[in-house]
């Protein structure tokens, strides 16, 4: 064995974890996974293809990848995605090859995706660690929705809709973060990551009867 190979042997790391993170729009799930990986040079965050139109500041390949939806439909077929899903009228998803590297490489992948495209991933790795992030109230999420200042009557109330249909999801995932101020909830996904999180298990029964009472 060479000394280059002993060295690298040495230095390997374990092979990173597949993080998944979900939340109703308004959530607040961009922001604190933004902060997350700030705070986190042993973490990367997975950049999705879609096939919307890039909206005002957002760059090819940072923010997402933007296709047309044919080319989406063949990457379909080839098994490129570990999941996709139609979200919006427009079609999302996970490059395999990407989250592999990452994970091969030793860092921890954040994936920021729709309970559909979650579900997908808890069948076929089972061994992710998945999170839901919550408002702290049907009514302040229809606040945070209004305070953006970008969408019309229309599309807001089909969000607020749709967002009542993704929170009825959040018993799945392993664990449930409710955002009710931003430094609590990124502290208690860090603990979350960190391992400590165990009262913020989704089965924890305290915690259960909780979030319950905020998404009924």
């Amino acid at each position: 064995m060479s000394l280059q190979t002993a060295r690298r042997g040495r230095d390997a790391r374990p092979r990173g974890r597949l993080i998944v993170i979900s939340a109703p729009s308004g959530a607040g799930k961009t922001s604190l996974v933004k902060a997350l990986l700030e705070a986190d040079d042993g973490a990367r965050f997975s950049i999705s293809f879609t096939t919307r139109t890039p909206r005002h500041g957002e760059v090819d390949g940072r923010d997402y990848h933007f296709v047309s939806e044919a080319r989406f439909e063949e990457m379909v077929v080839a098994g490129e995605f570990i999941e996709h899903a139609r979200v919006f009228d427009n079609l999302y998803g996970t490059g395999r090859s990407q989250v592999e590297a990452l994970t091969d490489q030793g860092y921890d992948v954040l994936l920021e995706i729709d309970w559909q495209g979650a579900r997908q991933i808890r069948q076929t790795m089972p061994e992710c660690l998945s999170i839901f992030i919550l408002p702290p109230s049907t009514a302040e999420l229809e606040r945070r929705l209004r305070g953006r200042s970008t969408d019309s009557e229309a599309i807001i109330q089909r969000r607020l809709k749709d967002a009542r249909d993704d929170m009825s999801h959040w018993g799945e995932f392993d664990y449930a973060v409710v955002n009710e101020t931003f430094e609590l909830a990124l502290r208690d996904l860090r603990s979350v990551l960190d391992g400590a999180g165990e009262h913020l298990r989704s089965d924890a029964p305290e915690h259960r009867r909780r979030v319950s009472r905020l998404t009924t």
